[in-house]
């Protein structure tokens, strides 16, 4: 016999459904152009809430909703911003240079990996990471910009590559 395999939760979530998820896609369909994203970004939001391992009835269950919605806009945005940053950096490359189509999807997706994993990173230690990696800043420079100390700095960075490295390997072992 298998175990049951359902969240404590899931009625909760059922009801959170039922009586705000018609809402819920509106405000979606009203700050995404595609409809079918606004539905994917819906159903995205109850599944978040099924995955957690606890959940207690919000007093503001709009509200609590819109901001899981609005977390999972953000990333969603953030990759189609990575995903164009890529293609128009692809398209400076010339034709005969330019990986195949399988070689730039796989590509695609190990950024995106890496911009999920990025995502767990505090804001500082995400913004030292993409000044050194992407912008060339140097140790002081990243400091005196984020206003903190050149050895936090190196733990920034420390962390940022750790990251990747999961991003592309896997977890140490």
């Amino acid at each position: 016999m298998r175990p049951d395999t359902t969240p404590p939760h899931s009625d909760l979530v059922g009801a959170l459904y039922r009586d705000h998820r018609a809402w819920l896609l509106g405000w979606l369909r009203r700050n995404v152009a595609c409809a079918q994203r606004a539905e994917d970004l819906s159903q995205d939001t109850f599944v978040r809430l099924l995955g957690r391992e606890e959940l207690k009835a919000p007093r503001e269950p709009r509200a609590f909703l819109v901001a899981i919605a609005k977390g999972l806009l953000f990333d969603y945005f953030r990759r189609a911003a990575l995903e164009q940053a890529y293609l128009t950096e692809l398209m400076l490359i010339p034709e005969a240079e330019q990986p195949s189509v399988e070689e730039q999807q796989i590509i695609l997706e190990d950024l995106k990996a890496i911009d999920r994993l990025l995502g767990k990173l505090s804001s500082k230690a995400r913004a030292a990471f993409l000044y050194n990696r992407l912008d060339g800043l140097g140790h002081a420079e990243i400091a005196e910009r984020l206003g903190v100390s050149v050895p936090r700095v190196r733990q920034y960075l420390a962390q940022g590559i750790r990251q990747c490295y999961i991003a592309l390997y896997g977890e140490p072992t």
